[in-house]
């Protein structure tokens, strides 16, 4: 198993290929449905102009995620009331729901790294192949033990989505994931889904 370290650098980026095991250190952001929603609909498509606190958690979450990682994620969060912020369980979410944003996201924020289960689509694929990115996938149904590489909470932007829609900005330790559509337009559930296909493709002609 290969160990980066976030911010994570074109070079390193290209250099792993479908298949690849790696073990993620530094800070990512989690982000799902909502959170894409809202940094498509207001800095990408701007169909709504930035309201309240919407300019300042855009600057902060440049930052974080300019070379960085964002983690399809929604959160089981202790310490809610005191904000001792700790993450009892943190598993994948599935990705494909953000399909229509990932891609532009990604090269909106310079985002190297995508976290999810299930895979994506092409033209996510094509934002990997320009940024340069990859997808990674990471372990579904290992909730728990995941949360147990998150070493610390160091904040969280747009709470008012709820504790599994908003932005958690996570420090992690050794986070176990697999490379599975990189920067060179390899994708591993492409290749799934062509082989089924001519597998079905198989069974229909001798029926």
């Amino acid at each position: 198993m290969r160990e980066v370290n976030i911010p994570i650098s074109d070079e390193v980026v290209r250099s792993l290929k479908v298949g690849d095991s790696v073990a993620l250190s530094g800070v990512m952001v989690t982000g799902r449905d909502t959170a894409h929603k809202w940094l498509a609909d207001t800095f990408i498509k701007k169909t709504r102009p930035p309201q309240g606190d919407d300019l300042p958690t855009f600057d902060a979450l440049k930052g974080f995620l300019s070379g960085g990682v964002i983690y399809h994620c929604g959160p089981v969060v202790s310490g809610l009331d005191t904000k001792d912020y700790k993450f009892v369980a943190a598993g994948p979410t599935t990705s494909i729901r953000e399909e229509p944003y990932q891609g532009d996201v990604m090269r909106l924020l310079n985002v190297k790294g995508v976290i999810g289960k299930g895979g994506m689509g092409l033209k996510t694929l094509q934002a990997c192949q320009e940024v340069p990115g990859m997808y990674l996938h990471a372990i579904g149904g290992a909730a728990s033990w995941i949360a147990q590489t998150v070493t610390r909470v160091i904040g969280v932007y747009k709470l008012d989505f709820g504790v599994p829609e908003a932005m958690w900005v996570i420090e992690v330790k050794d986070f176990p994931v697999v490379v599975t559509m990189d920067s060179h337009g390899g994708s591993l559930h492409v290749e799934v889904e062509q082989k089924s296909k001519s597998v079905l493709d198989e069974l229909l002609a001798r029926g």
